[in-house]
């Protein structure tokens, strides 16, 4: 991976956490256990700190960055989609941030929230735990109910599996010229080992 010392600060990178050849930890960047950093994410630790607790995973075209002095934080299990941008933020634990949301300086989105996809959180937006934020501006629209918790949980579930699989089997290789005969599908039975706890 694009990996650079700056000013003595190195990134530092779990062993159990899978980061995608092409993702960029520049400087002051913390990545914990079982997380995932997918294609092209970007995490800046050029003036503030990065972190991702255990778990988090941040996937394609993301961005992480920050503020002189200040922390960038997904807590434990926290689920950023595709394109979203994190700046000088603090993403709380089991949080989902949706596709191309973005979310400001200051701003906390509470323990087991979930911010809609293109939603913009402005600086120092503070909500409710377990709730639903939308908009942009965005807000706290209501209360999150269990299901729709445990369906984000599966799903970050889902990305725990994907940085065990891409750590053991994802390997550079030259495209084929067409498909095999009988292709299997990803998550065909016996094709794609199930997550632990049959999720």
């Amino acid at each position: 991976m694009p990996c650079y010392r700056l000013d003595g600060l190195t990134p530092v990178v779990h062993p159990s956490a899978y980061v995608h050849p092409s993702a960029v930890l520049i400087g002051d960047v913390l990545v914990g256990a079982n997380c995932y950093i997918g294609p092209l994410a970007s995490l800046r630790g050029d003036f503030g700190r990065i972190i991702l607790e255990e778990g988090a995973n941040l996937q394609d075209t993301c961005v992480m960055h920050g503020f002189p002095g200040g922390d960038t934080v997904v807590e434990r299990n926290g689920h950023i989609g595709h394109g979203a941008v994190l700046h000088g933020c603090r993403i709380g634990e089991d949080a989902l941030v949706g596709m191309n949301a973005v979310v400001m300086d200051a701003a906390h989105i509470a323990p087991r929230c979930i911010v809609a996809a293109t939603a913009f959180v402005k600086a120092g937006f503070e909500c409710p735990q377990q709730h639903l934020v939308v908009g942009a501006p965005a807000v706290a629209k209501r209360p999150l109910s269990d299901q729709e918790l445990a369906w984000k949980q599966r799903g970050t579930a889902e990305y725990h599996s994907l940085a065990r699989r891409c750590l053991s089997a994802l390997v550079e290789c030259p495209p084929l010229t067409a498909p095999e005969q009988d292709r299997p599908r990803m998550g065909d039975s016996g094709f794609r080992p199930k997550a632990e706890g049959g999720a």
